[in-house]
Order: C-alpha cells, then structure tokens, then sequence
C-alpha cells in the first residue's frame, strides 16, 4: 500500500496524509476526544480539504481495494470507527458552515462541523438546531448523520434522520451525488439521503447536508422529579405530554444506582433531591412565554403530585439550576468509576420495560452474582434506555455472556431494538438478527453490494462480511 499511500500524498499534500508514527499520533488525539473507543491502528490518516479531494481518495482506494473508514468526531460506542489496517478518513478540515438561512430556516454545512458549533451559529440567528447529546463538544454532523442520533430531545423534535433536508455523498467509486434538497417538502422520486443516513459509512461518505432548522424557544423550564414505581412514570409522561401543549422536550429518567453514582463522590454533583427515590426524572420545557409557561409548568407538576404519579420535585429557577441538573444526566463517566462496564442501548415498549429489566437483572445474578453491576438510565420518553453490566473479569469471552444475558431477552419482545441510537458498528453485528428479519438484512446486503461492490467502505461493520 505503500504506493497509495505516495500517490495521495502527492494529490492531497503531505500535511493531508498522515502516515506511521503521525497516523498513530493523530488515533491517539482522536480518542481523547470521546468515550473509550478503540479506532485500531490505521494504515494511515486522512485529512481531505473538499468534497474533490474525498472523491479522489475513495476512487483512489476502490482501484487498489483497500479500506477506508470514515472518522467523525470518534465519540461512537460500538467500534463503527475501527480502523485497523484501513485508511482513515477524517473530514476534520471539512467544518465550515456554509450558510444559514434564516428565511426558510436551514443550515448548510461540511460533514466535519462540530455539533456544539452549529448549535450555536443557529442560535445567534434566533434558530435552534434541536439535536442534543453528551458527546455534542465533539461528534461531527456527519458522525451524526451516518449514526442517525438521537439524544436528550427525539420526544419532541425526533431523530438525526428527522433534521436532515438534503446532503451531500462521496461513493465508493467517488461518484458525487449532490442531494442537498433545501425543501420541507419534495416527493421527486426516491429520497435517497436516507441510504446514506444510519448506514455508518458503508454505503457512502457523507461530506455536506442541509439540516432544518426550528424558532429557538424563548423558555425553558427544568425539574427533576422523584418516582416510587415503574407503573407511575408512563402514567407521568402521558400527564406531561397531554397538559404542557406540546412543549414537553425531554423526559430522561435515572434509575436509583445511576443517581446515586453521579451525585457523590468523586463526581462533582449532589444530589439535588434526596437519594432513596426509586427514580428520579429529568424533565425540560421549551415554549414560547416564559412567565406563563413557567407558571403552567409548576401547576401541571402541582397536579403530579397531587395524582401520586411523583413523590418530591425540584423546579430550577436560573440556568446555573437547570445546567446542574443537566449535569447529573450528563456525567455518564462515572458509571465506569466502579470499574469496566460493558455499554448496550435498546429500544423496547415502554410497558415491555420492567420485565425485561428484571429477566436481563435475574440473569446476571444468576451467572455472577454480588460480583455484577447493573446501572439504568435512558431517554425513556422515545423507548430507549441504557444499560451499563460490570463484573471484575472483563474477558471477551464474559463479555460475549454479558451480551447473551442483554439481548437474549429482546428475543422475546417483538418490536425491541438492539440499538436505539448507537448503531450496529462491529460490536452488535452478531445480534442484528434479534431486531431485523432475514429478509431485511438480506435487502441491507444487496443495498451495499451495489453500491459498494468492492466492499471497501467500513468494512466488516453493520453486516460483517459480505460476498
């Protein structure tokens, strides 16, 4: 590959093809940036300026049949980033945004924009881009794009998928298709953005979008609320979406042993309610009247209280109080403080939700006894959560049981998802039977051998590998 390597050197410039010990040095940065991620050792690092330079190096790698795995901001949790003995494909360089239309409220941007960079140039036109997670500091719109995310806001404003007028692609072969659709509405033929959006770099290389973009609230409003039993939180969100008009943005819940990991030492939060709830709920309002959707809040919570439905609740009353209690939700780290945990992110039916949790809990138990951890939290309002499992013997082999014990039950509850927003990746490949037929993942199959014949694009992940 070395020869490749030469070639694209001398096409893109030597700064743009990082290669041996910088190619490591560059993997190492990139990690630093998210969650414990393992990208591998790259054959070498690509740093493109323009959509041009993605289509050379695709068609480039096509001809000589090596891999490229497309690098975003490397905050992923399910190895879709691994790179080992690939070229990687970062479009860090590629961060500008292009435009913002305050009109028709869409922004146009390069695939390597910061999500917390483009939160904020809408804002400062009055817009709001509404896609929210922990990782927003680092994940990349194209990232965010290829995973389809979700985060702290699918209640209201939907999924990634939901935000994404058009955009711009790089094939396998480096055909560009220019599909970057400004319009809410546009039924002209096949809407193909979404081959490309979820699909994690395996059908195409996302360089450009045109996302949409909504009126930024001139309220909010946050409280964290106490819950006694399961039974009561679905009855609370159906209060809350009923009775706030459509202003409800968020409904995270946080399961006892999460609270408690993010309110006490070393973590820098406190609890802001007392501990011993059996959940605790963290609720946002974005509206348009802030004393009186601040008032119509309090009297919809009033009432919650009243009905039994919450327990105890605290209402922040500055942003330095709603940044706080954001703050508990965000401080995921520290469930790994107690020592290595194994991530997984289902989506299931709400009232599907205790007796899973019970038969995943049970099952644990069962194999490892006092020795496993078990922590829940999750969005829960859209029908994700997040379970973290933790024993002392962190082998592939437990961790392959661990994953029996978590996904084994999804089986059972048809409709459920082995990933809710994280994807697929190398780590949930095996398991994509539990959430798709063999005739959706056959149709997966013929998609990327169309367009990707070579199978040089992310290789190995989403579908293992392909003939």
């Amino acid at each position: 590959m070395s020869q490749l390597i030469e070639q694209l050197r001398a096409a893109l410039g030597a700064d743009a093809v990082l290669h041996g010990a910088a190619a490591m040095e560059a993997r190492d940065a990139a990690q630093t940036h998210g969650l414990a991620v393992d990208l591998g050792a790259p054959l070498a690092v690509l740093r493109p300026r323009s959509t041009a330079e993605v289509a050379l190096i695709l068609q480039s790698a096509q001809a000589a049949g090596q891999a490229v795995v497309p690098w975003g901001g490397c905050t992923g949790l399910v190895d879709g980033a691994h790179a080992d003995g690939a070229l990687a494909l970062s479009l860090e360089r590629m961060n500008a945004i292009e435009e913002i239309d305050p009109l028709n409220r869409v922004m146009r941007v390069q695939a390597g924009c910061i999500l917390q960079k483009a939160c904020e140039a809408a804002e400062a036109h009055g817009l709001l881009l509404p896609l929210d997670l922990g990782a927003r500091g680092s994940a990349t719109l194209g990232g965010t794009i290829a995973t389809n995310a979700g985060g702290n806001r699918v209640l209201r404003w939907g999924m990634m998928r939901d935000m994404v007028l058009g955009l711009e692609a790089v094939l396998a072969d480096g055909t560009v298709i220019n599909g970057l659709n400004t319009l809410i509405k546009n039924n002209a033929g096949y809407d193909l953005k979404q081959l490309f959006i979820g699909s994690e770099g395996t059908l195409g290389v996302v360089t450009r979008a045109v996302l949409r973009l909504r009126p930024k609230p001139l309220s909010e409003n946050v409280a964290l609320l106490a819950v006694e039993a399961f039974e009561h939180l679905p009855r609370l969100l159906q209060r809350l979406e009923r009775e706030l008009g459509g202003s409800l943005s968020s409904f995270e819940v946080m399961w006892a042993e999460f609270y408690r990991l993010v309110t006490t030492p070393p973590a820098a939060g406190r609890p802001i309610l007392p501990h011993g709830h059996a959940f605790y709920v963290l609720v946002e309002t974005r509206g348009v009247n802030p004393s009186a959707d601040a008032e119509h809040f309090e009297n919809v919570l009033a009432g919650a209280l009243e009905a039994g439905e919450v327990s105890d609740a605290v209402i922040a009353k500055s942003d330095t109080e709603r940044k706080a209690m954001w703050s508990l939700r965000d401080d995921v780290p520290q469930v790994t403080r107690e020592g290595p945990v194994a991530a997984f992110d289902v989506s299931l039916k709400i009232d599907d939700m205790p007796g899973y949790l019970d038969e995943v809990r049970e099952g644990l138990s069962a194999r490892w006894g006092s020795q496993c951890r078990f922590v829940v939290w999750g969005h829960l309002g859209d029908g994700n959560l997040h379970v973290m499992v933790g024993v002392e013997d962190g082998s592939p082999q437990t961790h392959h049981q661990i994953e029996q014990q978590v996904y084994g039950p999804l089986r059972k509850r048809p409709g459920s998802s082995i990933s809710g927003e994280h994807g697929i990746g190398l780590q949930k490949r095996d398991y994509l039977s539990c959430s798709r037929t063999a005739e959706e993942i056959a149709l997966m199959r013929t998609l990327k051998a169309a367009l990707d014949p070579r199978n040089i694009l992310n290789p190995g992940k989403v579908l293992g590998v392909t003939a």
